[in-house]
């Protein structure tokens, strides 16, 4: 299931399930979007720290389902941050079924993402949050026009980056993923399912800022020894660092061997200064050796 991209004069719906607005940081990111012809409504309580470093659960789960239920907004914007798990058992997802909307985020925001996914089959989108539009960069832009934005096509994936060839082959499959210990913890997470009939393409990303390549292999571990993993065609693997270690480029060339699936590394999307997007629950195919990635 596919909500409807956005047009001119649309609404676009800002909410902070994992961290407090700054209005000083928020405030170039409502400019560039009503520049691009676009409006902003912001969820009622963005600001709060009633838990002393966000907003209760019930209230960031009351901002995201009052945007669902507002028939002017179209899309559903958020950043990262931590605590966005909390909101998932107050998820009105039978709404979201009803009036489908564009929901866009990475980082902590996987936790929503594949949850909102996993219980509407509606095709949710990793990889852009609103704090891209603080400093909207060319690439950045036209992903956003590609995915989002109505008389654009998305079935080709747009690479701004050079492709490392851990894996070769090719693969085909259902999008799903995120950042890489969120997406770990998820597998065991109820409000989260998959297919067992079906392969899928995982996309993973992770960053040194927040940890350490001993960490990600704790994490790729964890997903290779969950029943998950017979069910995995590929693996996208996203932005680390500027200067990616070689250790972290062996780990995932030995996950590749180990299961005898394509794996590539790419600058192109996770914490860094490019932003692609991944429409989680649509169809792809990769090739590794090819560096190419269509959507169908």
């Amino acid at each position: 299931m596919f909500a409807a991209r956005l047009s001119q004069g649309d609404t676009i719906g800002i909410i902070c399930p994992s961290h407090i607005m700054e209005w000083s940081r928020y405030e170039r990111i409502v400019e560039v979007i009503e520049r691009l012809g676009f409006k902003v409504k912001f969820g009622d309580n963005v600001s709060k720290n009633t838990d002393g470093y966000i907003a209760s659960s019930e209230e960031r789960a009351s901002d995201l389902n009052a945007m669902v239920a507002d028939s002017s907004v179209k899309m559903v914007l958020f950043g990262g941050g931590e605590a966005a798990v909390e909101v998932l058992p107050l998820i009105d997802y039978e709404n979201i079924r009803r009036n489908p909307k564009l929901f866009s985020s990475y980082s902590d925001a996987t936790s929503i993402l594949n949850a909102i996914h996993a219980q509407t089959g509606l095709v949710t989108y990793y990889g852009f949050g609103s704090g891209e539009f603080s400093d909207l960069r060319y690439y950045d832009y036209m992903q956003f026009c590609t995915h989002f934005v109505e008389g654009h096509n998305m079935s080709q994936f747009v690479s701004d980056s050079k492709w490392k060839i851990l894996h070769g082959g090719i693969c085909e499959g259902t999008l799903i993923g995120g950042y890489t210990a969120l997406f770990g913890l998820m597998l065991s997470n109820k409000y989260f399912q998959y297919n067992k009939d079906k392969k899928y393409l995982l996309f993973l990303e992770d960053h040194e800022y927040f940890g350490n390549v001993g960490g990600v292999n704790t994490y790729l571990s964890f997903i290779e020894q969950n029943s998950f993993m017979q069910n995995v065609a590929g693996l996208i693997f996203g932005h680390y660092s500027l200067n990616v270690p070689e250790d972290l480029l062996n780990r995932l060339e030995r996950f590749g061997t180990k299961n005898n699936i394509p794996v590539i590394y790419t600058d192109d999307f996770g914490h860094g200064t490019k932003h692609a997007i991944f429409p989680i629950g649509v169809n792809a195919k990769l090739d590794a050796d090819k560096q190419s990635l269509n959507f169908y």
